[in-house]
């Protein structure tokens, strides 16, 4: 709803008229519209009928497990079966509102005429639509062989095995591959040794199979192995644990594998695809053309060789303890993923009517996670927790299938995954007589006050060509957080603060482009829609009055103007902010005075969220990130009581 009201027109009509005279007679709201009655009117659609739903979720779990201690001290076995039955439906109930627009208005005495603008398609009984159906079931199957004992008081050993079955089938797919069950089997295992808790290993393995690849590659074993050093534990740590309480150093390496690639529609890469009746492809031949055949399309060609998605992980860490109150944990890890499935760049002449996947990808990736905790006591009266956390953590292609470019800056390769291509915009056009001595922008109509763009390549023309790596990516490279909590006699405190860095967003020129038409993806909505004027566009923004050739938006535009919604440096904005998530104090009563009260405790507390932002961005909220017409962060303020008897 609230999305509705942040693309209605504000001037063209109200939400409904008052009853007047003529039309005491009717039986339904009075709504106002504009024209032909096919703006959209938010009022009218939270007053035309409502939706009926029902969701069930059935659940059933067998488990059995036995203690085979009598076999071997330390060894068990446990079968568990599941499954469920998720189950939805809906049913809209509703009217169609009758719109009325105001005809010729009287100043001098505020009167007008109201005329009907849909007399044969407005109701006053309700119609009646179905919603959606949706039934999808799920079984689980999932046996395991336990083992856990420990020799000599020194030497643990215990040992794993998990064999798994899943199966999911949905209805109403809609489609014949969906409409199949998707069955995955694995076999995994662990190990571990560990003596005198000092030293440490362990040994994974996965053994799994997937359906959506070819006999030859379904199956995929993925190993790793750790092992761990409490140095602290050592006799000859013993005469400096009253200072480092704590020192471990641990290490891990392993390959995981991933078989969720491609979209649902992909799901069998190494089936082909082929509608053998398409009406697209129909032909027209014969005698006065009187016979026509459809036509063949092909999809998806068959790949046998498309296999898993394969990441080899490093992980270093250094567990740190010091005088029992300070907690810390530093970790680096490492992460080179392997044949990534992507489109090969094939020319147009080889006479291919579907692209071709294969697994041609490599990516690297890299960080460090840090966390400290911290408690104290300071008598009898004052004590104090607080936990911070950083993580730093950065990504590139290694492998990436593209053109072999001239413009070396188009290749994605050393960049961040998640890095934007976009234009480098210079300014706003002065004039036409700027716009027609510039090169030519080939993204439709523009002229003075429209954007303007740097011909990267020099060729005279700005293209695609002219796209360039522009800002940080849009996943922030750094998130960061802490906080405390803290007390003095019968009063606390407690905060939390969170931030980013390194991560840039861009304004949304479709979303929040005012007067324009504009609909969320998936979205379906009746109705005229024009995008409210957001006022910091309303404040600076090009015109012929006001020619700011750096001003916030381009000239303005009552249709999505192509040539200023470019990804481009323009709308580029910095994401990086710190906020005060959560500030919390309260008082608890003492004991004697709860009693007194018929209560057994009780603490009187007031709380925020969302309270302080420090950015860079002053628009709107950071967290909405581009568009401005979302719906907003809350700020939340809260006094509350918790009392136990």
């Amino acid at each position: 709803m609230y999305r509705k009201i942040m693309r209605t027109n504000p001037v063209l009509f109200p939400a409904y008229y008052p009853v007047d005279k003529d039309h005491s007679f009717v039986n339904h709201i009075l709504f106002g519209n504009y024209e032909d009655g096919n703006y959209l009117n938010p009022y009218a659609d939270l007053q035309r009928g409502y939706k009926d739903y029902s969701r069930s979720l059935m659940l059933a779990t067998l488990q059995l497990s036995q203690n085979l201690s009598a076999l071997t001290e330390g060894l068990s076995v446990r079968v568990m079966a599941n499954t469920t039955r998720n189950a939805y439906f809906d049913v809209n109930r509703f009217y169609n509102p009758f719109y009325y627009a105001a005809g010729p208005y009287d100043k001098s005495t505020g009167a007008y005429n109201l005329s009907l603008l849909n007399e044969t398609s407005g109701t006053e009984y309700l119609g009646y639509n179905e919603g959606a159906k949706l039934i999808n079931s799920t079984f689980y199957l999932e046996s395991a062989l336990n083992y856990n004992h420990t020799f000599n008081k020194k030497h643990n050993v215990s040992g794993l095995l998990v064999y798994i079955m899943r199966q999911t089938l949905a209805a109403n797919a809609g489609d014949l591959q969906l409409s199949l069950p998707t069955r995955n089997i694995g076999l995994s295992g662990r190990a571990t040794y560990s003596y005198d808790n000092r030293y440490f290993g362990e040994f994974n393995f996965g053994y799994n199979g997937s359906e959506r690849f070819y006999k030859t590659n379904r199956f995929g074993f993925f190993p790793s192995a750790g092992a761990a050093w409490s140095v602290s534990n050592e006799k000859f740590f013993e005469p400096l644990k009253s200072v480092v309480s704590n020192l471990r150093l641990r290490a891990t390496y392993g390959l995981v594998g991933n078989d969720a690639i491609g979209s649902p529609s992909d799901r069998f890469f190494y089936l082909s695809n082929v509608n053998m009746n398409d009406a697209a492809k129909r032909a027209i031949f014969g005698i006065d053309n009187g016979y026509g055949r459809n036509g063949i399309t092909v999809s998806r060609y068959s790949n046998p060789d498309i296999t898993w998605e394969t990441a080899t992980k490093t992980n270093f860490a250094l567990e740190l303890g010091l005088f029992d109150k300070v907690q810390l944990i530093a970790e680096y890890y490492s992460e080179l993923r392997k044949n990534i499935l992507m489109t090969r760049v094939i020319s147009a002449t080889a006479g291919l009517s579907a692209p071709i996947r294969a697994n041609v990808g490599e990516a690297s990736g890299k960080g460090v996670d840090l966390s400290i905790d911290y408690s104290q006591h300071l008598g009898k009266n004052f004590w104090i927790t607080s936990r911070g956390n950083f993580t730093y953590a950065t990504s590139k292609f290694e492998v990436y299938e593209e053109p072999n470019y001239n413009e070396k800056y188009l290749s994605r390769v050393g960049y961040p995954l998640s890095e934007q291509w976009g234009y480098i915009a210079e300014r706003l056009f002065v004039d036409q007589k700027e716009v027609d001595n510039s090169p030519v922008q080939s993204f439709g109509e523009y002229g003075a006050g429209d954007i303007k763009y740097r011909d990267l390549n020099g060729d005279g023309q700005i293209t695609s060509l002219d796209r360039a790596p522009i800002g940080f990516p849009t996943t922030p490279e750094i998130v960061y957080g802490f906080g405390f909590s803290s007390g003095f006699k019968n009063f606390d405190i407690s905060a939390f603060f969170q931030g980013t860095a390194r991560e840039s967003f861009w304004i949304d020129a479709n979303a929040t482009a005012p007067f324009i038409s504009y609909r969320y993806e998936g979205e379906s909505i009746f109705g005229l829609l024009q995008n409210q004027l957001l006022k910091a566009y309303a404040d600076d923004h090009w015109s012929e009055e006001n020619r700011n050739l750096y001003a916030l938006w381009p000239r303005l535009s009552s249709t999505i103007n192509t040539n200023n919604n470019q990804l481009s440096t323009w709308f580029m904005r910095n994401g990086a902010f710190l906020r005060l998530k959560s500030l919390e104090a309260g008082y608890t009563l003492q004991q004697k005075t709860s009693r007194k009260l018929g209560m057994e405790k009780c603490r009187i507390y007031a709380s925020g969220t969302n309270l302080l932002t420090l950015s860079g961005y002053k628009l709107w909220d950071i967290e909405m990130a581009g568009n401005g017409l979302g719906y907003p962060i809350q700020r939340v303020f809260n006094l509350g009581v918790n009392v136990s008897f």
